[in-house]
């Protein structure tokens, strides 16, 4: 009964969280996924918000979040590294060393191009391949808006239920996949 006479800053932010615990948000609304304090001290977290799979990193001083499974093959990739390739930060896939950067979810692979004299091993991009979601700030808590445009990127694949099967499928397999070191 206190705690509903009562209006102020801590209280209201107390109510708030457990408002948006409690209650499930409606689609395309902004999702609380934390205390700001909590989420760097943690520097990466998994939510699921409306059936989405979402890792939430810290990395120097800001946040990202993206889909939690990589669009490749299904690995996780919260145990991914985080290296600056080409200016961009990315996240390595600790299964396949797919690297994707964290603000456009872009796909990146080091290629020579033969028209070249003499060829260079350069970055090059694939394009966006896995989804990244809007991070927002307010008094000390952090929310997530998914990102539905556009309608579909290969990152949608391995989310949900069907993806869970997929996710299963692409484990059982094994690492049968060849992967291209760098200095290849």
């Amino acid at each position: 009964m206190f705690l509903l006479e009562c209006s102020g800053g801590v209280v209201d932010s107390i109510l708030t969280q457990r408002a948006m615990e409690e209650e499930e948000q409606p689609p395309g609304e902004l999702h609380f996924v934390g205390k700001r304090d909590e989420l760097i001290k943690a520097k990466r977290s998994f939510r699921t918000l409306e059936g989405r799979d979402i890792l939430i990193i810290h990395h120097q001083g800001v946040f990202y979040a993206i889909d939690c499974y990589c669009y490749h093959a299904g690995g996780t990739l919260q145990d991914g590294d985080i290296e600056d390739i080409n200016g961009k930060l990315c996240i390595i896939c600790p299964k396949h060393k797919y690297k994707i950067t964290l603000a456009e979810g872009e796909g990146l692979y080091r290629a020579r191009n033969p028209m070249e004299k003499p060829p260079v091993l350069r970055w090059y991009s694939k394009g966006v391949k896995q989804r990244v979601h809007a991070v927002t700030e307010a008094n000390g808590e952090v929310f997530v808006k998914l990102t539905m445009i556009p309608n579909w990127i290969e990152s949608d694949y391995y989310q949900g239920e069907k993806g869970k099967v997929e996710r299963a499928k692409a484990e059982a397999s094994g690492d049968d996949i060849p992967v291209m070191k760098d200095d290849e």
